[in-house]
């Protein structure tokens, strides 16, 4: 046992090779629909073939507002199995292992999912939750037994007790942090990236969400919420990469209430989507993976 008051030691999480932090300072700017795009993003990288390709989960960190079982059509599943040795198993579906707190908590009465079940927990309760599912789940695939190439961890909004906990305790091998154009989703931004860098965690990059919107009728694009110039400002100011702009496509939204994330409309081409907002985000997420990959191949 380490020694009272002695310094804590980062250790790796279990069957996973590379973790990958995509947070947000600020609530409501897309951050955990990017990170579930994100995730088949790397998972379909068009730099390896189909055999080879990487294998991938999501861990949602969002304890009070769990929000990968609705974005993976997983609210009305039964709670996660055991293994032997009492790690939870992921829940998979579209072929990407998945872990969140919404997969743990009772059900509502009179319903078929947890949606609606509120965590009304003090900080150790929380504290504890995060550590279990950190280090409590096997990510090892049941077929073959191989771990994860990389775990994308969809962080809660702020700078409080969760990823101050995954900073202290985790090796996390980057960040990517999303915003949207208000200086208001800016201003947390700047704190977010402050807290990765007084925990010591690499910061890949910012990535800007709704940056602009294409307007089907005239393909000139639109910025609802404001020019780019203070997010680029941001990302020189603290010598961070700007990753990407991605334009506001209603598909994404609907695809995410469906359950269906859009990157898989993309790769399928089932959405149907021919409009040049859409062909820009599917190539803007496509190099975003990209540029991620390098970045935790170094």
């Amino acid at each position: 046992m380490p020694r009272r008051g002695g310094p804590i030691q980062k250790r790796s999480l279990p069957h996973v090779t590379k973790v990958l932090a995509v947070a947000s300072g600020k609530g409501g700017v897309g951050k955990s629909t990017v990170a579930v795009n994100l995730a088949f993003s790397l998972a379909m990288n068009a730099e390896h073939a189909p055999r080879q390709r990487p294998r991938v989960g999501i861990l949602d960190l969002d304890i009070f507002g769990p929000s990968i079982p609705k974005l993976m059509a997983l609210e009305n599943v039964e709670e996660p199995q055991l293994t032997d040795a009492g790690a939870i198993v992921p829940i998979v579906n579209h072929g990407l292992p998945c872990m969140s707190m919404g997969f743990l908590l009772p059900k509502a009465p009179g319903t078929d999912s947890s949606a609606d079940t509120a965590v009304v927990w003090r900080g150790l309760m929380v504290q504890k939750a995060v550590q279990q599912l950190l280090f409590d789940v096997d990510w090892r695939d049941p077929d073959g037994g191989a771990g994860l190439d990389v775990l994308v961890i969809d962080m809660p909004p702020g700078t409080g007790d969760v990823p101050l906990t995954l900073g202290q305790l985790v090796n996390v091998d980057g960040a990517v942090i999303v915003s949207t154009p208000q200086d208001v989703a800016l201003t947390d931004v700047r704190k977010g990236v402050s807290m990765f860098q007084k925990i010591s965690v690499p910061i890949v990059g910012l990535l800007l969400n709704e940056s602009y919107f294409i307007c089907p009728s005239c393909t000139t694009p639109h910025e609802l919420f404001g020019p780019p110039a203070a997010f680029r400002a941001t990302a020189a100011r603290f010598g961070v990469d700007v990753l990407g702009e991605l334009p506001l496509v209603p598909g994404v939204s609907r695809g995410g209430d469906r359950g269906v994330p859009y990157a898989l409309h993309s790769a399928n081409g089932a959405d149907g989507t021919t409009d040049l907002g859409g062909k820009e985000w599917r190539q803007t997420m496509a190099g975003v993976a990209g540029q991620v990959w390098q970045f935790l191949s170094k």
